[in-house]
């Protein structure tokens, strides 16, 4: 599917890369979300060893599904254009270093999984992230999560309805805002077991009821973070907004001439 308001698929889904993804993304939510459910006596706590399981699996889920992926259809030209667009985001997060918030690299994700489908979006947003780590020396224990929370704005980027015009770019900035305020707060989620003391009041507690979790964490979120995940997302739907016609054009025009989807015919004309 192309055209305006549609878009290409520069990497295929298949039957076992659908499979791959979707065990990658389950995973991820439980651990994303163990705190807010793991059973009193479990033995997981924000101290235990048994936590950080889940940080050294997500890596190997992640390459799970990026094999997969490649092994379900990535051509040379959907390299090439991986390549130019994840350097292009890898250099742009840089650009927000001591400024709260101001992460100006989402859009690239936006648009290129808007443009090039699902499977892209989910390799360019995890790609992308891995790139600017190890441009900015941020490899650590909170990478798999910020992996994943990229290959997730990529990804959905791609489900988006099919409309043209000014409504695809309004459906774009709304999206674009809350994609990176809900990856903020993904983040933030991420890290609450382990960034406050078990004296204060918005600080996890072990085998405590749901309710009670998720307002600390509520409240966890609004104390610290709402300074950055605020203006990620004004940021993000500014640029989305402002960026959305020319690039979108111009990655449709790339797809277009790099014909993804164009079958392949051996036959000597």
């Amino acid at each position: 599917m192309s055209g305006a308001g549609g878009y290409v698929a520069a990497v295929r889904l298949r039957p076992r890369s659908a499979i791959a993804v979707g065990l990658v993304s389950l995973a991820g939510l439980v651990a994303f979300g163990w705190p807010l459910v793991v059973a009193p006596h479990a033995g997981i706590t924000q101290a235990g060893p048994a936590s950080w399981v889940f940080v050294l699996l997500l890596p190997l889920l992640l390459l799970v599904a990026l094999a997969e992926i490649s092994e379900g259809g990535v051509d040379a030209k959907a390299v090439a254009l991986l390549g130019v667009l994840a350097a292009i985001g890898a250099a742009l997060r840089p650009l927000g270093t001591g400024v709260a918030g101001f992460e100006p690299m989402f859009f690239v994700l936006v648009h290129g999984g808007r443009v090039l489908g699902r499977g892209f979006g989910y390799l360019l947003g995890s790609v992308t992230m891995l790139a600017s780590a190890l441009l900015t020396a941020g490899v650590g224990p909170w990478l798999p999560f910020q992996m994943l929370g990229a290959a997730w704005v990529g990804f959905f980027a791609g489900c988006l309805p099919r409309l043209g015009g000014r409504a695809e770019i309004a459906m774009l900035t709304g999206y674009g805002a809350v994609a990176a305020f809900l990856y903020g707060s993904l983040q933030d989620l991420a890290l609450w077991p382990f960034a406050t003391g078990v004296s204060t009041s918005i600080a996890y507690v072990p085998g405590a009821a749901l309710t009670a979790n998720l307002g600390r964490f509520v409240a966890f979120d609004l104390a610290t973070s709402m300074g950055f995940d605020v203006p990620r997302a004004i940021t993000t739907a500014v640029l989305v907004a402002v960026t959305g016609r020319p690039v979108l054009l111009a990655l449709r025009r790339a797809a277009r001439r790099a014909a993804f989807e164009a079958p392949v015919d051996f036959r000597r004309p």
